[in-house]
C-alpha cells in the first residue's frame, strides 16, 4: 500500500506541471538545462528555513500551510545546523549546489535552485500512519500546500520556472516503516535490457530508460 500510495501521488504530481495537452509527450529530463529541483519526503530530504519550523522544515508547519509569493520567494535556506539526517547539507543540496555552504542562502541565488518542501518526520499519509507531532505535515499535504501555495507563487514570480526545466524529488518512507508494520517486500525494476520482449530481438535496445 506505500509503494503503491508513493506511485500515485508521483504520477498525479505530474499532472501539476502539465501544460500541453493530455495526450502530449512529457518533455525529456536534460539535467545541464534544469533550472528547479522540488524536492517532497521526510528529514533526509528537509532543508531548513529561515520562516520554516526550526529543525523541521523550510517554510511552514501544519498549523501554517498557507504563504504568500513574498514569504516564499525571501526564504533562505540555513547552513548553520546539524538537525538533517545528515548532520549538515543533505543529497538535495549537493545535487543542486544549492545551500551547502555555512550562512544563509536564496534558491534564488543558485544555478540550480532547490525548494525544498520535505518535512522531518512526515509520513506519507495520516490516512495510514499518525503524524510524529500535531504540526507535522505528510507527504500528501506537502504536494497539496505546494499546489495551492508554492506552485502559484513560483510560476508567477519567476520566468524560468517551466516544465522542461524542473525536477521533481520525492524521497519517504522509513518513518511509515518504523510506524507500522515491520516486514516488507521490496522489488526493483530490472534492466530494461534484459526484459523477456527485448531478448527476443535481434539487437536488444540499451538500458537507457533506467531511472538514475
Amino acid at each position: 500500500m506505500i509503494i503503491l500510495t508513493i506511485c500515485v501521488l508521483a504520477i498525479a504530481f505530474g499532472t501539476i506541471f502539465a501544460r500541453a495537452s493530455p495526450l502530449s509527450r512529457p518533455a525529456k529530463l536534460n539535467w545541464s538545462s534544469t533550472k528547479a529541483l522540488i524536492a517532497f519526503g521526510d528529514s533526509y530530504t528537509y532543508v531548513q528555513g529561515t520562516i520554516g519550523h526550526q529543525n523541521f522544515s523550510f517554510i511552514g508547519d501544519q498549523f501554517n500551510l498557507a504563504y504568500d509569493a513574498e514569504a516564499l520567494l525571501s526564504n533562505k535556506i540555513v547552513q548553520n545546523q546539524t538537525a538533517t539526517a545528515e548532520g549538515g547539507p543533505n543529497w538535495v543540496e549537493y545535487l543542486t549546489n544549492c545551500g551547502i555552504h555555512q550562512g544563509l542562502t536564496s534558491p534564488q541565488d543558485c544555478k540550480k535552485q532547490l525548494w525544498d518542501f520535505a518535512f522531518a518526520g512526515a509520513d506519507i499519509s495520516t490516512e495510514y500512519t499518525p503524524p510524529h507531532h500535531n504540526f507535522t505535515v505528510s507527504l500528501l499535504d506537502q504536494i497539496n500546500q505546494f499546489k495551492q501555495y508554492g506552485h502559484p507563487a513560483l510560476l508567477n514570480s519567476l520566468p524560468s520556472f517551466t516544465q522542461d526545466k524542473t525536477l521533481v524529488a520525492i524521497w519517504i518512507g522509513i518513518n511509515d516503516i518504523n510506524d507500522s508494520a515491520k516486514n516488507y517486500l521490496f522489488m526493483n525494476l530490472p534492466p530494461l535490457d534484459r526484459t523477456p520482449g527485448n531478448q527476443a530481438t535481434k539487437d536488444p535496445s540499451p538500458n537507457s530508460g533506467r531511472v538514475v
